[in-house]
């Protein structure tokens, strides 16, 4: 989990700083800044176009493609919390209650 975050907190530094990372650019200009500057709407629509990408990669059976739909969706989500002014230290943390959470549940349940 650790390598994740920092890999993510990279990329998000990336994007803040107007940085390209890996081959993200478009027919508009760099992404991240067309998007922030298409503003929350279209961010939204771009993570909503990513899901189904994702879904349909998996539900092909196709692993190497549902791994780069998955990639990109991490991307877009990446960008909507920049927006949003969420960290991923605050995402990281929501996962640490919800792990501590569900284990006293199923500590209680085996009672």
């Amino acid at each position: 989990m650790i390598i994740l975050t920092e890999r993510l907190q990279t990329i998000a530094d990336c994007i803040n700083q107007g940085e390209k990372v890996a081959d993200v650019g478009t027919d508009h200009g760099y992404l991240p800044l067309y998007l922030f500057e298409k503003g929350i709407d279209k961010i939204l629509k771009k993570v909503g176009e990513e899901c189904t990408e994702v879904i349909i990669a998996a539900k092909g059976g196709d692993k190497e493609e549902t791994v780069f739909e998955i990639a990109d969706l991490i991307y877009h989500i990446t960008v909507m919390m920049i927006e949003q002014g969420i960290t991923i230290d605050e995402v990281t943390a929501e996962l640490a209650k919800r792990h501590i959470v569900d284990h006293k549940v199923k500590q209680e349940k085996m009672q």
